[in-house]
């Protein structure tokens, strides 16, 4: 394994992301590791997503990515801080070795068959994210079910605003073929402009799917730190606006993404009435937020 860094990642950072990551409603001393979680994932999917690698070579950087967080190498600059922050916390690696498992998927499999394969695609690529966050807040994993439903929703939310980009892109469809196929639809229908009414058929099943997944996810009311349960009241109510964009909206044709005003009144908003809740409701008294914590 090589001494000094074998890629650079791209330009994508937190502001991007669908949801917040790590926003000001998190406690200060928390945002570092989340961040550093965040930029390692950040870069190790870049990698996984870059068309001009080829599979062995994106597969070799991320075992490159895998060594340099167990400290075998310091061949990945982006997973230096994170392997310092697990050392400074005590945490496992091992939701960052599962997001990599994930990562070497996406280089080497772009065909899903149903809803159960890609499920478990998300218990690697997006659950472990959330798993992670509520580590670091010393959360118990009583609150590991509703965080997997919330994170797979996010995760599948993704897949269909973008299943025309991945497909045009990577060649990669995470739509299960077993839909597509039960509705004689061949994959080549996601490099349309736009979705034919049997595509956008299956993308409003599986957004309702997503749904019914979603309302089983009430992980802001199971956290017990009132910054972190603030900050996911707002990440679950992002989703379902998200999940109401998809059920009306062509994402081969049409914007199915929030603007950042909306984004962020719909935060304020949750974290509003979460606060509400908290404060307010019969034998739920929590003490106020204190700005730097």
């Amino acid at each position: 394994m090589t001494a000094g860094p074998v890629w650079e990642a791209g330009e994508k950072t937190h502001r991007d992301e669908n949801f917040p990551v790590a926003s000001h409603l998190v406690s200060k001393r928390h945002r570092a590791p989340i961040m550093a979680f965040y930029r390692f994932a950040r870069a190790a999917d870049d990698v996984a997503d870059d068309p001009t690698l080829s599979e062995d070579e994106k597969v070799f950087t991320l075992d490159a990515f895998e060594a340099t967080l167990l400290g075998q190498t310091d061949a990945i600059a982006h997973a230096v801080p994170l392997r310092a922050a697990l050392a400074e916390r005590g945490l496992s690696p091992q939701h960052a070795q599962d997001l990599l498992v994930a990562f070497r998927r996406d280089a080497r499999k772009t065909r899903y068959t149903d809803w159960d394969d890609l499920i478990d695609y998300c218990r690697y690529s997006a659950i472990p994210v959330g798993r992670f966050v509520l580590d670091v807040h010393g959360e118990s994993r009583a609150t590991w079910p509703a965080n997997d439903a919330l994170c797979a929703a996010l995760q599948i939310n993704n897949h269909l605003q973008d299943c025309g980009a991945d497909y045009r892109r990577l060649d990669r469809v995470y739509i299960p073929l077993d839909l597509l196929e039960g509705r004689g639809i061949p994959v080549e229908a996601l490099a349309a402009s736009n979705a034919s009414p049997a595509l956008l058929g299956v993308i409003h099943e599986l957004a309702g799917k997503t749904e019914a997944l979603l309302g089983s996810a009430q992980l802001s009311r199971g956290i017990r730190d009132m910054r972190l349960s603030l900050e996911v009241a707002g990440i679950e109510r992002l989703a379902r606006k998200i999940l109401h964009l998809l059920k009306e909206r062509d994402p081969l044709s049409e914007r199915v993404h929030l603007s950042k005003t909306a984004s962020a009144s719909n935060l304020i908003m949750a974290a509003g009435l979460e606060f509400g809740r908290r404060i307010f409701a019969p034998g739920n008294a929590q003490p106020a937020l204190r700005g730097g914590e």
